[in-house]
């Protein structure tokens, strides 16, 4: 992404909450710390356990990235809980 794509994107997100559509299809605001369980294993955490989203930030590429313990992950290693 560009520098400039990249500012206009910032002006509707925070590193704080994420905008998810629900089974339902209602759309529904996050607050960090977000409930998030793993699908498949990375780093130290394993699949199937729990994990809480600090920070949600965007990779250089422009794809969501989850700071979970002060480290990064790609978003698509995670379920995304919103009944917890």
């Amino acid at each position: 992404m560009k520098d400039e794509e990249f500012a206009e994107l910032f002006k509707y997100c925070s590193p704080y909450s994420i905008l998810v559509v629900t089974w339902y299809g209602k759309l529904k605001t996050l607050n960090c710390p977000i409930t998030v369980k793993l699908i498949q294993s990375i780093g130290l955490l394993n699949k199937g356990d729990f994990a809480k989203v600090e920070k949600v930030m965007l990779s250089s590429s422009g794809k969501t990235v989850f700071i979970i313990d002060k480290k990064a992950y790609f978003h698509h290693y995670f379920d995304i809980l919103t009944h917890l």
